[in-house]
Formats: C-alpha cells, structure tokens, sequence
C-alpha cells in the first residue's frame, strides 16, 4: 500500500520551500535535476517510504509554492535550504539523493552541513567534463519549448534516453527560469567549496548508456574520493533521466545502499 504524500512548507527569512513528505523512519532527502521539479522522484519516494524511510522532496525555489531570492545566490544558498528541511523533519542525518544537477546541492549540503547528512547519493552524476559541445547542445535543445516536439524529442533521446526507452515522459515539467538560476549559482560557487562532498560516504549510482559518463570514466569519483567512501552501481538500460527509465532498479538499489549504512 502507498504511503499518503503530504506538501509542507519550511522557512527560513525570505526564504519557503514546500517538501514532498512521505513515510517515516530515517530522513532521505532527494534534489532534481537541473530545472525538474520533485515529482521526478515519484516512484523512487513511494518505494523509500513504504520500506521504512522518511521521504523528503523540497520542491526548488520557483517551483510549487517554494520561494526566495534567485540571483546573486550559490550553491550553499541551496545547501543551506536542503538543511533547513533536515532540520525542520527532526534533525536527524539525512541521506541525501541528487539526480544530475541535484548532486552538485547534495555535495554542497554535505561540506557545509556535515552534522546534518549521514551519506550522499549521486544519481546520474556527470563524470567527465567539459561536455562535449552536441551533448551540451541537446540538453538545451531538450527544454526549449519553442522547438517541435519532434526536434526536442531527439535531443532527448540523445542526452537522457537510452535506446528503447520512451523519452515522451519528459516532454513536460521542465523550467527555464529555475534552470537559468541553477546554472548562475553553481557557475557562482567555487568548484572547492562542494565538489568533494565534505568527507561524506558517496553511492555513485551510474547509468550504463549515459553519454556524460561512459565507460572509460567508471572508476573516477573512486580513484578521486577513495574506496573507503564510495560505492558504485551500475543501472543497466538507462542514460542521463535514469528516474523515469529504471524506476525499479533505481529504488532496489537506493535500498541496498541505505541497508549497508543503516547502522554506520
């Protein structure tokens, strides 16, 4: 049986982030991608929550009934709304989850509130950068609703699809203007300050078909943070999307890990 989803607000001065809640038991927080809202978790909090655990979405700001300034802002401005939901469901360490862009707020919230976060989850996780200028290309051309749906189309299968997945479902629900301010906070944030996650535990949960991290590039976040602190996980038939093409594999997975480090 589902667990019901109730929508709360947390604030913080100028600042209301509506969360996604769902289940109880220990906190696991999730972050979208870049310009998605939570409802791109659907399935993976639905699963969490009737295992036990405490599902917790913050819509981003611009998105639901979330709000607060979005410029001159960076990535610690997120981390810091990311502990603010932590804080207001109990204080308990939280896993944090961050699909794509999710986990640059994820690593932030883990260097800047180490008391706060029990590990991080990298969903999807970009490995290689810069991005290779057609990938970059598709990933714009995916949300500009001006294009055809056809021509958005291909580019989403290009990017976030694996072959014979339906990119049709991520047609919808994209925002441009949280998009833009995502990308001005983290081009705002030294790369420094987040990218290494604190001293976090990290499950880097890795799609085989996606185009920004193939295989030549499995072991980097291993080889850079160590094996001591990362476990990897490869989901078969999935690119970049991952939530909407394995959901099942996603939630046993995300599972297994939060079993290993229940009493870590």
């Amino acid at each position: 049986m589902r667990q019901p989803v109730t929508r709360n607000v947390v604030s913080r001065g100028a600042v209301s982030i509506e969360v996604l809640v769902q289940g109880d038991g220990a906190p696991v927080v999730m972050i979208p991608s870049l310009g998605r809202p939570a409802e791109d978790f659907d399935h993976l909090a639905g699963s969490l929550a009737n295992a036990g655990y405490r599902a917790l979405r913050p819509q981003p700001r611009g998105i639901g009934t979330s709000s607060g300034p979005t410029k001159n802002i960076t990535l610690h401005d997120f981390a810091r709304d990311v502990a603010t939901v932590i804080e207001s469901n109990g204080g308990r360490p939280a896993v944090i989850a961050g699909h794509a862009f999710g986990n640059f707020v994820a690593r932030a919230a883990a260097a800047d509130f180490p008391r706060l976060v029990k590990a991080v989850a990298l969903l999807a996780a970009t490995h290689t950068w810069p991005l290779k200028p057609d990938l970059r290309d598709s990933i714009n051309k995916s949300h500009q609703m001006d294009l055809s749906e056809a021509v958005r189309l291909k580019h989403l299968q290009h990017v976030f699809f694996a072959p014979g997945n339906d990119a049709r479902v991520w047609l919808n629900g994209w925002r441009e203007d949280v998009m833009h301010m995502e990308r001005e906070a983290t081009e705002a944030t030294p790369r420094a300050e987040w990218w290494n996650a604190g001293a976090a535990p990290v499950l880097d949960m890795q799609s085989e078909c996606d185009p920004l991290s193939p295989p030549e590039s499995r072991n980097c976040y291993v080889e850079a943070f160590g094996a001591h602190r990362v476990t990897t996980t490869i989901i078969p038939r999935a690119a970049h999307a991952l939530l909407p093409e394995q959901p099942e594999a996603v939630a046993a997975a995300m599972l297994d890990y939060l079993k290993k480090i229940e009493h870590a």
